[in-house]
């Protein structure tokens, strides 16, 4: 097999496990109520029940920044992602509440080792293909998004029970997601990578800094929409229930055909460039749904933020890379763990402010907060970043000797 179609497969089988991980995140976040009826959590315990995902995740991504010091991230991401399925399908087969508190414990400790060594191969296969890719990997995410929010929505209007309804996809996607995963590649083989086992080196996370506080930022601005469009659209703007639910799919709909796009933009204009256009549509789009005298045009406020955030996490993540090529996986590592500040933080900061003040006046706080990105646009490269320049073939000889079998 050639260097060449190592590569190509392994980008494939990557994007398969990117999409793969946006149906299982869409399938439990969408049926929430559902696990709320089934379990009888109450709406008190509620946020105590979703805070803990994304906290052991952090705890997750931290450990895998040690872990693939030992073993490659190709291996991590292999076993991680059949753990995230079962545990999912976990959430749907308990009958009591401790049942359902194991299966997102395990559901939280396994995304946060998937989303970290999803994104270090990513960012390791874009330095071996030597141009932008990154933003296609995500762009397969919200592809995944959407096929499992109309499945959620199916199972919801045939009003099947929650096993019923994550069953097909679980036996559908874990076997093909373990095939993938023998294509994966590495930039380094099974004995691990001593460059990066000495992590950032002094004054590093210092370094990475900057891209810590943008990837919060745009995670606050992500949970906004996620947690708040619905209800600002009934309550602030007055449109009806079914209207309702039509921003987050236009806001998932122009998150993937942004990211799909955005790998040609980032070639020809560069990442800053890309970033810094991101950041303003993305803070356009929250002042907008914060002026919009009616429905449909806070529907066009978020169809400008899909467009805008889109590409600010992906490039944030290629960034750390390149800022740290000798040990991105350590930087990816310590960088996904703001992933999860800004959806913890995103929520409970616009719910309070809008019940202490006004929901419209709540929007432009996560559009201030977006615009800090432009402070720090200079932190995702120069002209480097647009990867104009071929690698070496050595390196990528490497990369395809780093592929992982069963």
């Amino acid at each position: 097999m050639t260097d060449d179609l190592r590569l190509r497969r392994g980008r494939g089988a990557l994007g398969f496990g990117f999409f793969v991980q946006g149906v299982t995140f869409a399938l439990l976040v969408t049926r929430i109520p559902a696990i709320q009826d089934r379990y009888g959590i109450s709406d008190g315990l509620l946020p105590a029940f979703l805070a803990a995902v994304p906290v052991l995740a952090g705890a997750a991504s931290v450990a895998t920044e040690h872990l693939v010091r030992r073993v490659p991230p190709a291996v991590v991401l292999r076993w991680a992602q059949p753990v995230v399925l079962l545990a999912l399908l976990g959430v749907g087969a308990g009958t009591r509440m401790w049942h359902v508190a194991a299966a997102l414990g395990v559901f939280g400790l396994a995304v946060g080792a998937l989303d970290a060594s999803m994104n270090m191969l990513g960012v390791s296969l874009q330095q071996a293909y030597g141009r932008s890719i990154m933003l296609g990997f995500h762009a397969a995410y919200s592809l995944g998004g959407i096929v499992g929010a109309s499945a959620a929505w199916a199972g919801a209007h045939w009003r099947l029970e929650l096993f019923a309804s994550y069953l097909p996809a679980v036996a559908l996607l874990l076997p093909l997601a373990l095939a993938g995963s023998r294509f994966y590649v590495s930039s380094r083989g099974e004995e691990g990578a001593p460059a990066d086992a000495a992590g950032l080196g002094a004054g590093g996370f210092r370094m990475l800094l900057p891209l810590c506080l943008v990837m919060a930022c745009a995670y606050i601005g992500d949970s906004t929409v996620s947690n708040w469009s619905a209800k600002y659209l009934q309550d602030v703007l007055g449109s009806s229930e079914q209207l309702a639910t039509v921003p987050y799919n236009l806001y998932m709909v122009t998150t993937l055909i942004g990211r799909a796009v955005g790998d040609l933009g980032v070639r020809r204009f560069g990442a800053v460039a890309v970033v810094r256009a991101g950041a303003v549509l993305a803070a356009g789009g929250f002042g907008v749904v914060a002026v919009a005298p009616g429905a449909w045009a806070g529907m066009a406020g978020f169809t400008l933020l899909g467009l805008g955030l889109c590409v600010i996490v992906p490039q944030t993540f290629a960034a750390a890379g390149r800022l740290f090529p000798g040990s991105s996986d350590t930087a990816v590592a310590r960088l996904n763990i703001f992933n999860y500040v800004g959806f913890l933080v995103g929520s409970p900061l616009v719910g309070g402010l809008g019940d202490a003040w006004s929901y419209r006046g709540a929007m432009l706080v996560p559009m201030a907060l977006v615009l800090v990105t432009l402070v720090h646009a200079r932190s995702f490269g120069g002209d480097g970043a647009r990867y104009r320049v071929r690698h070496e073939p050595p390196r990528v000889v490497d990369v395809g000797r780093g592929s992982n079998g069963l």
